[in-house]
């Protein structure tokens, strides 16, 4: 078994001492292009990743630019630990192997800890002023060095995604393809949509803080797979987490939260946010990335040979019914895409 010493070469160089038989355990994987591997039995275990060998030239994500010099993840990894942000451990990083071992965070995600409900108010309460903490951190210690800030949501990218949803989530979904008339109305709101977005100030975010991607590691909150992370609108890395295609929260619940995040953000950074607006700018936000998540999750289907996201599909189309019904501005928008995916429909 090569891969099974290798990682266990990997940990014993990481560690200082050898542990030739540790037992090796494949973990489960996301849609992503890499694998994890834990290696040993906790307290004494260690979790490594094995990266494509073309790591550092390409993301998951729809991306512009030049390929960056540095692998993503340890980049932006180095400028969130500057923020006191807790992330992994990296106890070793072989580029050539296309190999990094991490500390063992355990298998439970934020999602897990959440089942039950008896945490959900505490759990998010963290999870958001984390969030808000974060955001104003970054926002008074920018870094030219830190990959998120060399690439943004840009119009270009919102557009994008949001034809991603009419090519996957509406044309292969429902089977069928738009009028001319109907694509031309389509390429025209989507645009308009995308502007509106992209007008909004920027800063550093996450660009997928859900609960697969919150780990409770002994009581504390540990951020994972932010090595996408660039420049957007402070909305977005909450609608990702208040709009989870993996956990549904009623609106109330929601709306108590932007308002938590608002507070601790003014708290940490002294600047005073207009909550109507900034919840109507939510909800744009909502329809474009549930949208996309709606026809991402059937990508990852048709073209990876992933079923396992479609799942979540309902949950993504109901954020965005619900979000229409506070956009009646939309109204045309939602009519047109209800007719092909009728879970839209007011």
């Amino acid at each position: 078994m090569e891969l099974e010493a290798a990682l266990r070469d990997q940990v014993g160089q990481a560690i200082g001492r050898p542990v030739p038989h540790a037992a090796i355990k494949k973990l489960k994987g996301d849609a992503s292009n890499r694998s994890y591997y834990r290696v040993g039995t906790a307290p004494d275990s260690w979790v490594v990743m094995v990266m494509p060998l073309d790591a550092t030239k390409k993301s998951e994500e729809a991306t512009k630019g030049e390929p960056p010099k540095e692998l993503p993840f340890v980049n932006v990894h180095r400028y969130m630990e500057k923020l006191n942000v807790r992330v992994p451990r990296i106890l070793r990083y072989d580029e050539p192997a296309g190999m990094m071992v991490l500390e063992d965070l355990s298998d439970i995600t934020f999602e897990a800890a959440l089942e039950g409900g008896k945490h959900r108010d505490a759990l998010y309460t963290r999870a958001v002023d984390l969030l808000a903490r974060l955001r104003a951190a970054a926002e008074k210690h920018q870094d030219p060095e830190c990959l998120a800030f060399t690439r943004a949501f840009d119009e270009d990218l919102y557009d994008w995604e949001l034809h991603h949803f009419r090519e996957y989530g509406l044309e292969i979904w429902s089977g069928k393809k738009p009028t001319d008339a109907e694509r031309a109305e389509l390429d025209r709101t989507f645009r308009d949509i995308a502007k509106q977005l992209a007008a909004a100030p920027r800063g550093f975010t996450h660009r997928d803080y859900q609960s697969r991607n919150i780990m409770v590691k002994e009581g504390e909150l540990v951020v994972i797979d932010f090595q996408d992370a660039l420049q957007g609108p402070r909305q977005y890395d909450l609608v990702a987490l208040l709009r989870d295609s993996y956990v549904e929260l009623d609106r109330a619940f929601v709306d108590t939260m932007l308002d938590r995040y608002i507070a601790t953000f003014q708290e940490a950074s002294g600047e005073r946010i207009d909550a109507a607006s900034f919840k109507s700018f939510f909800d744009l936000l909502t329809i474009q990335r549930k949208l996309k998540d709606a026809g991402r999750f059937e990508y990852i289907n048709r073209v990876k040979g992933n079923p396992g996201f479609l799942v979540s599909i309902p949950a993504s189309l109901r954020y965005v019914r619900d979000a229409f019904a506070r956009k009646p501005e939309l109204r045309k928008l939602q009519e047109l895409v209800a007719k092909y995916v009728p879970e839209l429909a007011a």
